[in-house]
C-alpha cells in the first residue's frame, strides 16, 4: 500500500561487446566523454557509435586529444545538423565508417584495437582511448508493466515541470526518464523535483519554499 510513487531506476549504458571490453573498462573503456576526456590531453582516442551523442562525445574529446576518431559501422553519421557541420570543421577529428572493432588489447591500459576492415592499410589501431557511444538502455519494465507510457526508447515520459507520468500519483526522475541530459546533476535536481510535487500530490499543499 502507498499513496505515490517515484521511479528512479535509471538506465544502463550499452556495451560494446567485444573480446577486451570488460577487461579495460575504466582502463581505456569509457562511456562518458565530458566525465574522463580531461585524462586524455593531448593523446589518441576514439568514439564507436553514429549518432548526435557520438559526434557530440567526439566533439567534446577534441577540446584535450590531439586525436580523436569515429568509428561507425555504417556508411555515414547521423548526428543533428549543427554538430554535423562542426564535426566537417574540426580538424582534429576522422571519420572512420563501415568499420566495426572487433577487440580491445593492451597490458595494464587499454593500447589499440583490432578492426574488421583495414584503415589505412592495417587493421590494427592504435589508441589511448575509446568512448562507447551507442545509446543506453532504460530500466522501466515495471513502469511500463503498471501502465505509465513510454517514448520510442523505453523511456518513461515526464511532465518535465512536475515530474509526473501520465498516471496519477505516480512520478519519475532522472536517467529513465526522457530528459534530455543524462548527466548525475541534472538527475539529482529532477528528484528534487518530483519528491515535491509527490509531497504536494499527498498533502494537497503547497510546501513553502525559500
Amino acid at each position: 500500500q502507498t499513496k505515490t510513487i517515484l521511479f528512479a531506476t535509471g538506465s544502463k549504458w550499452k556495451k560494446l561487446e567485444v573480446p577486451g571490453s570488460k577487461e579495460f573498462e575504466n582502463k581505456g573503456v569509457y562511456y562518458c566523454a565530458l566525465c574522463d576526456g580531461p585524462l586524455f590531453r593531448n593523446k589518441i582516442v576514439a568514439v564507436v557509435g553514429s549518432g548526435d551523442s557520438a559526434v557530440k562525445e567526439a566533439l567534446v574529446l577534441s577540446r584535450y586529444a590531439k586525436k580523436a576518431y569515429v568509428i561507425v559501422r555504417g556508411d555515414k553519421v547521423h548526428p543533428e545538423p549543427i554538430n554535423l557541420d562542426r564535426l566537417k570543421r574540426n580538424k582534429k577529428i576522422e571519420v572512420i565508417l563501415n568499420t566495426n572493432i572487433t577487440e580491445i588489447k593492451g597490458d595494464n591500459l587499454m593500447k589499440n584495437v583490432i578492426l574488421d576492415r583495414a584503415y589505412k592499410g592495417k587493421k590494427e589501431l592504435k589508441l589511448d582511448g575509446i568512448f562507447i557511444s551507442i545509446g543506453h538502455i532504460p530500466i522501466s519494465d515495471l513502469a511500463k508493466s503498471v501502465g505509465i507510457k513510454l517514448n520510442e526508447k523505453g523511456e518513461i515520459k515526464i511532465n518535465h515541470e512536475t515530474a509526473e507520468t501520465n498516471v496519477k500519483g505516480i512520478f519519475a526522475a532522472g536517467d529513465v526518464t526522457d530528459t534530455q541530459f543524462k548527466q548525475l546533476i541534472i538527475g539529482v535536481a529532477d528528484g528534487c523535483t518530483a519528491a515535491y510535487y509527490a509531497y504536494e500530490y499527498i498533502t494537497n499543499e503547497k510546501v513553502l519554499t525559500c
